[in-house]
């Protein structure tokens, strides 16, 4: 009965605090409603200059193609290409196409690299099916995100960044404040066990994380009509796991640390690293041989992994098991290392 008072405490120091009730409502909202409009890749309104020497018909349909492209806008036929390059130069076009004795060159301004490379890829891949298209039919078939809509691919990763802010900082700040104010030491002299302190630190977060977690799946499926695929009950238990990591994390960072500042400079590092070593969330061979290594140890890799699969592929347990039992080691690893690490003076 003890663990009931003193989660019933921890409660009401939340409801107390002025901040924070509002910063659990109004985090995931601004998140989900924001993040996946300034996050997403796509580049469109791309200017195009089209340097067109042969003149054949299959060149003309190109420029047509090209022209009615919702990626790009068409920014003419210039005679020359020293004058599409001026257009570069003055900041009208952004790529150009010259068509030569039946060879195309492509030339994107980089300044801008993101879109001088998406904008060339992008051309590329019209002019190279167009090519293979005149000799043969060609069909292509995309597989689960059919539409291609970068939103369905983005949201479930704002998922683990809402859940890894919301659950790694807030227990953090709650023990460290409690030091700095002086009131855990009453908790201290008391006969209450480590095992039910810890517990009692984390449930209250792991009930937040339940209601963040909902929050986000009503406005992924309000605000952009994403609805998971494959089962809900197994996107709660995948959240639960990780809010045990990053909340037993907080503890542990709390517990080794003796201010404020301290505690925060330690969790902002640590979010910044292990989203750098997740490669932003998608870690491929190119990354250096250490930090692909980092992610067989990294517990948002293996979330985001197994949310996507369940969110757009509609996989099931049987699919993620591997991702859920490794959430749920790593996970109790934490638990267990933010009990020992925790110093009672009886």
């Amino acid at each position: 009965m003890m663990i009931k008072y003193l989660i019933q405490k921890e409660f009401l120091q939340i409801r107390r605090n002025a901040f924070l009730p509002k910063l659990i409502i109004m985090f995931p909202i601004v998140i989900m409603c924001v993040m996946p409009w300034v996050m997403q890749m796509e580049v469109k309104n791309i200017v195009v200059d089209v340097v067109d020497i042969d003149h054949t018909v299959e060149s003309q349909r190109l420029v047509q193609q090209i022209a009615a492209s919702n990626y790009f806008i068409f920014g003419g036929q210039k005679a020359t290409y020293a004058e599409a390059v001026k257009d570069i130069e003055k900041g009208r076009a952004d790529v150009i196409l010259e068509i030569r004795d039946g060879k195309y060159l492509i030339a994107a301004n980089a300044v801008n690299g993101t879109k001088g490379s998406m904008g060339s890829a992008y051309l590329s891949q019209i002019v190279t099916s167009r090519q293979q298209i005149v000799n043969s039919q060609l069909s292509i078939l995309n597989l689960y995100n059919k539409g291609q809509n970068y939103k369905l691919f983005m949201i479930p990763a704002l998922f683990a960044i809402v859940m890894m802010l919301m659950t790694g900082f807030l227990p953090t700040l709650n023990i460290v404040g409690e030091k700095e104010s002086g009131t855990i030491e009453q908790i201290n002299v008391t006969p209450v066990s480590k095992w039910s302190f810890i517990l009692a630190k984390l449930i209250p977060y792991w009930l937040i994380a339940l209601f963040v977690i909902t929050v986000c799946l009503l406005l992924a499926w309000l605000v952009y009509d994403i609805s998971p695929a494959g089962p809900v009950w197994l996107i709660y238990v995948l959240a639960m796991l990780l809010a045990l990591f990053f909340s037993s994390f907080g503890l542990i960072v709390s517990n080794y640390s003796d201010t404020m500042q301290q505690a925060m400079f330690v969790m902002w590092f640590f979010v910044v690293s292990i989203m750098l070593l997740s490669g932003l969330f998608t870690p491929t061979r190119s990354m250096p041989q250490w930090a692909y290594l980092t992610t067989y140890i990294n517990p948002m890799h293996y979330f985001i992994d197994a949310i996507r699969t369940v969110f757009i592929r509609g996989g099931g347990l049987h699919e993620t098991a591997h991702q859920v039992l490794a959430l749920a080691g790593i996970g109790t690893l934490m638990g267990c290392w933010a009990v020992l690490s925790y110093k009672k003076n009886s």
